[in-house]
C-alpha cells in the first residue's frame, strides 16, 4: 500500500468518527447514555473478538500487565462514553466534536503527571489557543456553554485517560486484544446500570439500532481496523493530523443533517481549538524529566 491509499484509509476513519456524532445525538431521543455506551462496546467486542483470538494464537505469549491495562482503558472509557452521550442530548453535534478532541491537548499533561514526560513549548502554546477556543466557542462567554457542553467537556479528560492507557498498552504489542478487552469491561459496567436506571424497552433498542450499528461495527470495530492498517505505511504523527478532520466531518455533519449554525464567534473558536490540536500533533517527542 503506498502512502496515498494509507491517507485515504485515515481520512475513512476521520469521516466515519465526524458522522457517528450525528448517530449518537439522534439515539438519545430513543436510549438513554449507558444503554447506548454499553450496546456499542457489546457490537465492537463481538465484531472484534475472531480477529483478538487470531491475534492472541499467533503472537507471543500473552503479557499479564494487558488485563489491568484494559480494565483501566475500559473504565476511562465509560466514563468519556457516558458523559458525552449525556451532554450531546443538549449540545449541538458541533460543540459535542471540537470539545470532546480537547482530549488531544489534555493528554501531554497527563502523561507528564503519570509519566514524568515533560510537555514542549507547543503543547503549552496550544493549551492557549484552545483556552481561547472554547471561550468563543460558547459565544464569546462561557455561560453561553449548556450543561451538555459541560458535560461534554469533562468527557474530554477521560478521553485523555483512555489514550494515555492505549498508549501504555502498546508494549503488550496486542492491539486488538487490549480494544476488544476494553470493550468488554465498558459493556459489563453500562448494560447492568442501564437496566437499573434506565428502563430500557425492545422498543427504545429497536429505534435506535440503527445509530448503535453504525457506531458499534463503522465508528468503533471498522475504524480501529483502518488504523491498524494504514500505520503501518504512513507515520503516526501524520495519522494524527489526518484523524484531526473528524472535527471537521462532523461540523459538516451537523450543519447538512441537523441544521446546525454557529455564529462567526462561534466559528473562530472553532478554528482556534482545531488549530491547537494540529499544534499538538507537530509536537516533538516529549523528555523525562528529572
Amino acid at each position: 500500500m503506498n502512502r496515498f491509499k494509507a491517507d485515504l484509509l485515515v481520512l475513512a476513519a476521520a469521516l466515519i468518527w465526524g458522522v457517528a456524532f450525528y448517530f449518537q445525538k439522534v439515539a438519545m431521543d430513543h436510549v438513554g447514555p449507558f444503554l447506548f455506551t454499553g450496546s456499542r462496546a457489546v457490537i465492537a467486542a463481538l465484531v472484534l473478538a475472531p480477529f483478538a483470538l487470531r491475534e492472541r494464537r499467533n503472537g507471543p505469549a500473552e503479557p499479564l500487565s494487558l488485563f489491568p491495562i484494559a480494565i483501566f482503558g475500559g473504565l476511562a472509557f465509560t466514563a468519556a462514553g457516558v458523559l458525552q452521550q449525556a451532554g450531546i442530548t443538549t449540545a449541538t453535534v458541533t460543540n459535542t466534536s471540537f470539545l470532546t478532541a480537547l482530549y488531544v491537548v489534555l493528554t501531554p499533561f497527563l502523561l507528564w503527571l503519570i509519566r514524568s514526560e515533560r510537555p514542549g513549548l507547543r503543547v503549552w502554546i496550544a493549551a492557549i489557543v484552545a483556552f481561547f477556543g472554547i471561550w468563543a466557542l460558547g459565544g464569546g462567554t462561557l455561560d453561553g456553554f449548556s450543561r451538555g457542553d459541560w458535560l461534554v467537556a469533562a468527557c474530554a479528560i477521560f478521553w485523555a485517560l483512555y489514550m494515555v492507557a492505549t498508549s501504555a498498552s502498546s508494549k503488550a504489542a496486542r492491539p486488538l486484544q487490549y480494544t476488544c478487552y476494553s470493550f468488554a469491561t465498558v459493556a459489563l459496567i453500562c448494560l447492568p446500570v442501564s437496566l437499573l436506571t434506565e428502563q430500557p424497552s425492545f422498543q427504545s433498542l429497536a429505534d435506535a439500532a440503527v445509530p448503535m450499528l453504525y457506531v458499534g461495527i463503522l465508528s468503533s470495530a471498522l475504524t480501529f481496523a483502518l488504523l491498524s492498517v494504514s500505520v503501518q505505511h504512513i507515520p503516526a504523527a501524520r495519522a494524527s493530523i489526518l484523524l484531526s478532520t473528524e472535527t471537521l466531518f462532523a461540523a459538516a455533519a451537523g450543519f447538512l443533517l441537523l441544521g446546525e449554525r454557529l455564529s462567526l464567534i462561534g466559528w473562530m473558536g472553532a478554528a482556534l481549538v482545531f488549530a491547537a490540536i494540529l499544534l499538538i500533533q507537530t509536537e516533538p517527542k516529549p523528555q523525562k524529566t528529572e
